[in-house]
């Protein structure tokens, strides 16, 4: 989860100002939290308070507006009692996620019922459904250390993402684009072409795109795999509000998670 969210903050200032290059300052002072983080708090919050996914994404993004969130999604939060879903393929679904994989102690029939459940509160066509659970499963796998072409291979064969490909292929001529379908395959791929935790934030900023968001799908992969450096964890965590940063501790407490 942490990672996901150093992945959001450092990424928040290339989303629509895009930076080719693993070269750049990793914290900078305009860096900041976006939606992404936002959410990711609000799924962790939801599986341990055992609110409804829907109710607490609502009541967080009202608590914390002015964070980019999508058009639609933004119309969703206006919106006052129903939360009905709007069958979004957008990747939200998938940068909120981790938490589901943190969460459940290695049940993956868990992760990916919490996975599942994450996504359809808003984003329940099938490519948004499917891009939560794949980054669900890539982190329960990383998470067990697996074999980065085994990863690659269930990325594949059971979601059906094409994965023929690295990111200098792509790099020249990736364009921003915010569904699972084009987002969350690259992220993948940016984890799995990674040596370490900094290393898959650094090629994730430098694909393009959706910055923030790449990278924070990216990140929640690379923490489950390689772990965060600590000074990480507590710059990131400074930059929180304190409700978030409760949140935040209480899930590593509660899932004994690597930080």
């Amino acid at each position: 989860m942490i990672g996901a969210i150093i992945g959001d903050i450092v990424g928040s200032r290339f989303e629509f100002n895009n930076h080719r290059s693993t070269d750049f300052e990793f914290f900078h002072p305009d860096c900041d939290f976006t939606d992404d983080t936002v959410m990711t708090v609000a799924v962790a919050d939801a599986i341990m308070s055992g609110k409804p996914f829907g109710e607490t994404l609502h009541e967080y993004g009202r608590r914390y507006p002015n964070r980019g969130y999508g058009a639609r999604f933004f119309n969703w939060l206006l919106k006052r009692q129903g939360y009905e879903p709007y069958n979004s393929y957008g990747n939200g679904s998938a940068m909120r996620v981790s938490p589901c994989a943190h969460l459940a102690h290695g049940n993956r029939e868990q992760a990916l019922t919490w996975a599942a459940a994450s996504a359809v509160c808003t984003h329940n066509h099938p490519e948004g459904v499917k891009g939560a659970l794949a980054v669900a499963d890539c982190i329960l796998m990383a998470s067990e250390r697996r074999p980065k072409e085994e990863i690659r291979r269930m990325t594949e064969e059971l979601y059906g993402y094409d994965m023929d490909f690295t990111i200098d292929d792509i790099r020249p001529v990736f364009a921003f684009d915010e569904t699972c379908q084009c987002t969350v395959p690259q992220a993948i791929e940016c984890f799995l072409e990674s040596d370490c935790y900094e290393s898959a934030i650094r090629i994730a900023i430098s694909l393009g795109g959706d910055s923030d968001t790449i990278a924070a799908i990216t990140g929640g992969i690379a923490e489950a795999y390689y772990g965060v450096p600590q000074e990480m964890v507590e710059c990131a965590l400074g930059m929180l509000p304190q409700e978030m940063r409760e949140v935040v501790q209480a899930m590593y407490d509660k899932g004994n998670g690597r930080k």
